[in-house]
């Protein structure tokens, strides 16, 4: 879509609202619309919308389908908002079928199934503004023009825009959106239209700044209203951890009972049953032992002054050596 020689102003002899505006906007770009208020921003993008008409310069290559969303939804109709949505749908070239399956889809998808059956003068503000992105996404645009998306919108449904800009881009459409919130910086790769005095100047884009990661651990409890928080402040969420089950404890080592005092005292070992005393006769200068073999002497007990042993054998002599006829020395 180019603007050419744009120049509008809403009466004759008025005010130039736009004087000269040129500008170019090509299929998968999303450009941000920055001014004061009361620059003339609004006018731009209805007149890029198809809303109004320039009095003087041409709008080019405008897609076929285009969504509109303003700032401040008409919620003073007569529908509830499946009525209103479906009926817009059909008027976006759907068939009834299709147009019924969108507005079920996009109610769910924004979090309006609840609202299906209530009047729009009903609505807050904030689910009307909900009602407005729906209409504008019922069918694919090839533009989507979005006028203070933002605005009274909730955290969670703030979230949603971003995502709602990179599906048109993601089919091949282009974006323009006004914000005075500094929202657009959920859109990192837009370009900037700054408007001033009726005309629009592209500002540069800075690079990209450097970015931190920082892990945040928060109660289970409070989980999905710190995401939301977290991503309506331009945060960037890459991960959600689900939380872990506590490991179990270990446990704890046996403790040793403290001894008894029966156990420290020393265990009395009961002596030993006496021996029997050997026979008066083994005992010093009693009687020798008689050997009980037949002719034997007497066996003496091998103390100093006793006789030698004599062998027992027949006609027993003194015990040799072994060798026959010595005496063992």
């Amino acid at each position: 879509m180019r603007l050419e020689d744009v120049r509008l102003r809403y009466r004759r002899g008025g005010p130039w609202v736009l004087r000269g505006v040129t500008a170019r906007l090509d299929p998968g770009e999303v450009a941000v619309v920055l001014g004061r208020n009361g620059a003339g921003k609004s006018t731009l993008l209805q007149l890029c919308a198809g809303v109004l008409r320039p009095v003087r310069g041409r709008v080019v290559d405008r897609p076929r389908h285009v969504g509109w969303v303003p700032e401040r939804f008409p919620a003073d109709q007569p529908f509830t908002v499946s009525r209103y949505l479906v009926g817009m749908g059909r008027v976006a070239g759907l068939g009834r079928a299709d147009a019924d399956r969108a507005a079920d889809r996009w109610t769910d998808r924004l979090g309006l199934a609840a609202f299906r059956g209530v009047r729009l003068p009903d609505l807050s503000k904030g689910t009307a503004q909900k009602v407005g992105l729906a209409q504008a996404m019922l069918r694919t645009p090839g533009l989507l023009v979005l006028d203070e998306p933002w605005e009274g919108l909730d955290a969670a449904a703030r979230g949603l825009v971003p995502e709602l800009v990179d599906e048109v881009l993601a089919g091949g459409g282009a974006v323009l959106v006004s914000d005075h919130r500094g929202e657009t910086v959920r859109l990192p790769d837009a370009r900037h239209w700054a408007l001033a005095d009726g005309v629009v100047t592209e500002e540069p884009t800075t690079a990209a700044p450097s970015v931190a990661v920082v892990e945040v651990a928060v109660p289970a409890a409070r989980l999905a209203g710190t995401v939301a928080r977290l991503r309506a402040d331009g945060h960037h969420v890459l991960r959600v951890r689900e939380p872990a089950a506590p490991p179990p404890r270990a446990a704890a080592p046996p403790v040793p009972a403290p001894p008894s005092r029966a156990a420290a005292l020393p265990v009395p070992v009961p002596p030993s049953p006496p021996q029997d005393p050997l026979p008066p006769a083994a005992q010093t200068g009693g009687d020798p032992v008689r050997d009980d073999r037949p002719g034997g002497d007497p066996v003496r007990d091998g103390r100093p002054g006793g006789d030698p042993v004599r062998d027992s054998g027949p006609g027993g002599g003194p015990v040799r050596d072994g060798r026959p006829g010595e005496v063992a020395r």
